[in-house]
Formats: C-alpha cells, structure tokens, sequence
C-alpha cells in the first residue's frame, strides 16, 4: 500500500489545505462559473440564474423527500427492513426496478437523492443500476408528449428502450459482481447502523416511534443535515452546468453533425447527445424540429436516451456518489444502450 503520509497534499500547511478544499467546493466552482457569466455575458447573467433557480427549487421537493426518507429510516432502524426485501432475489429486483424506473417521473438529475439513499442502505447496484438508467427515460406523462411530438412508434420505441436499457444495464453489473468488481460502489462508506455503531441486523425490529429516544434523534438530524447538503450543493453545481448549456448550445449545431442515415450518425448522436441536456418536456419537440432538418429516427432516439442518462448534470451529481469505476460503467451502459436502441429502432 502506498505511504500517504509523504504526499504532497499532506505535506501542505493546515490552512492552505482548508482554503484549498474550500477552492474546490461545487458551491465555489458554481459561483465562479456565474460570476464569469456576469463579466462575459451580463445580458443573460439574470436568465442563467433564474433557470438555475427554477431547476433546483423543482427539485428540491424530491430532495427533502429523499433525506428524510433516508433520515427516518436511519433512525427508526427500519433500513434492516429495506435490506432483508434485497436479500436472495436479485434477479426479480433487476427486473421490478427498470419497469419501476419507466413508471417514475424522474430526470437524470432528480433520481439522483433516490439513488443515494438505496445504495447508502445496502440495495443491490444491479438493481439500483437498472432504476438509475430507466428511470430519466419515461414515465406516463412524457410518453404522451413524446407521442404528441414524435408519433406512437416513437414513443413506444422510447418505452421500451426504457425498460431494456435498465435490465441490460442491471444484468451485466450483476455479472461484473460475480467477478468481484464494485464491492463498494460508494465514495463514502456508508454508515449501515442506525445509531452508527455496528452494523445492521436483519432480524432487528424498528422502533418506529424513534422521537421518544434521545440517540435516536440525534441520528434523523445528522443524517437529514449531512445527506442534504450533500444533494443541495452537487445538484445546484448539475444545474448552473445545465443551463449553460441550455444558454449557449445551439441546436442548429448539433443537427449539423448527425444529420443522414445509417449507423454512424447513430453514433455521434449518441456521443453527442450525451452531455447535452434535453429533460421529458423539452425533447420531444426540440428533436421533431431537428429530425426536420435531416436527423434519422435512430439517430434522435440515441440522441434523447443518451441526452436523458449521461447529461452534464447528470454525470457531475453521479461522480459526486460513486466511485470512479462505477461512473465509467455508468456512462458506458447509458452511451451503448443509446447506440444499440438507435440501431434496432432505425432497422425496424
């Protein structure tokens, strides 16, 4: 194992590693990103941040449910409750999470605090993977907007990837587990106790009434405290990204590069989709207009599922939760998915 203790970091005085830390915080990198925007563009400084603004309030609801979800959980010692529904049914978990992520009304940023809280109480990454990139596909409401935009084939064609996509990504983690690989898929180990002292027992009965202990409720307001900032600041860093690119990205200059047919255009659609940002309500009838000016039907459906799984935001608000090797196998379902749904609906 490598000596730490002589790296350079380590060897920096106390107070410039605080400043540096603090130089590196999402709220300060967030902050510079719009006072830059203040000084380069000052016309549209107030409409960057009010998008900004709007983003995060729409997603602070899901949030707050999140946290004290997690929180309540965390203090009552029902997380034993959640683990022992996760133990020995693998499989039909893969299988419920991706047709529960084409029912659930989140996008790539908002599914975010759900994810956190079912890998932080042990849930299988198979199944949290399978509802992670199912989730920001579909859901009722922009099935009927999509069809509206695009036309039932369409649609349907966007539900059904939905749900392939998260079992296909569900069942090849399932197999890099076997062969060992993201045994902790958590930047943070998380704490599997409710009092923080040991791990959880399945068979424990919770204490549901968890206020009339003292213990207990020093637990909910550490962890709703500490999982909220945590959220807040990596989803408002997600969201200035966001509407930068909403700000400053043209459309007109992604149709230029994934216009025509064939598989190629599939490709780049889909490698460019990928840190673009297009939620349920503003693709369907953004790609209509882009599909009129030469875009393929494939190429659109690879350039939406990629846009939804693997936007900027997304991937700044994931590489915040989990490891380095998980965020590249995340990014590699979204992106193959994409390309594999584009070729299959454009064949068909």
């Amino acid at each position: 194992m490598a000596d730490l203790s002589h790296s350079p970091r380590s060897r920096m005085p106390g107070a410039l590693r605080v400043a540096l830390d603090w130089l590196q915080s999402p709220w300060i990198i967030g902050l510079l990103i719009l006072a830059a925007v203040a000084l380069i563009d000052p016309d549209n400084f107030r409409s960057v941040v009010a998008f900004t603004a709007r983003a995060l309030a729409s997603t602070s609801k899901y949030i707050l449910f999140a946290v004290t979800l997690l929180a309540f959980l965390k203090a009552t010692g029902a997380e034993a409750m959640v683990a022992r529904a996760f133990v020995g049914r693998e499989v039909r978990m893969i299988f419920f999470a991706a047709l529960l992520g084409g029912l659930a009304p989140f996008c790539s940023c908002e599914v975010i605090p759900f994810i956190a809280g079912l890998l932080a109480l042990g849930a299988p990454l198979s199944a949290v993977m399978a509802f992670w990139l199912s989730s920001p596909l579909i859901d009722p409401p922009t099935l009927l907007i999509t069809a509206a935009a695009l036309g039932w084939p369409f649609a349907i064609a966007k539900a059904v990837s939905a749900v392939s996509l998260g079992l296909f990504g569900g069942f090849v983690i399932k197999a890099l587990r076997s062969g060992g690989l993201f045994a902790q898929p958590l930047r943070k180990a998380p704490v599997k106790s409710c009092c923080g002292c040991g791990p959880s027992k399945t068979d424990e009965r919770p204490n549901w009434r968890f206020w009339q202990e003292e213990d207990r409720r020093a637990t909910f307001r550490r962890e709703f405290l500490t999982n909220g900032l945590f959220l807040l600041k990596w989803l408002a860093f997600a969201y200035v990204l966001e509407s930068l690119l909403v700000h400053y990205v043209r459309p007109e200059w992604i149709a230029a590069l994934v216009g025509g047919d064939g598989i190629v255009p599939i490709a780049i659609a889909a490698v460019v989709g990928m840190p673009a940002y297009l939620n349920s309500y503003v693709a369907p009838p953004l790609l209509a207009g882009l599909m009129t000016q030469g875009m393929s039907a494939g190429a659109a459906l690879a350039f939406m599922i990629a846009g939804a799984v693997s936007s900027i935001p997304a991937m700044a608000a994931v590489w915040s939760l989990v490891k380095p090797r998980v965020f590249a196998t995340y990014l590699a379902l979204g992106v193959s998915g994409a390309i594999l749904s584009g070729v299959v609906f454009q064949m068909l």
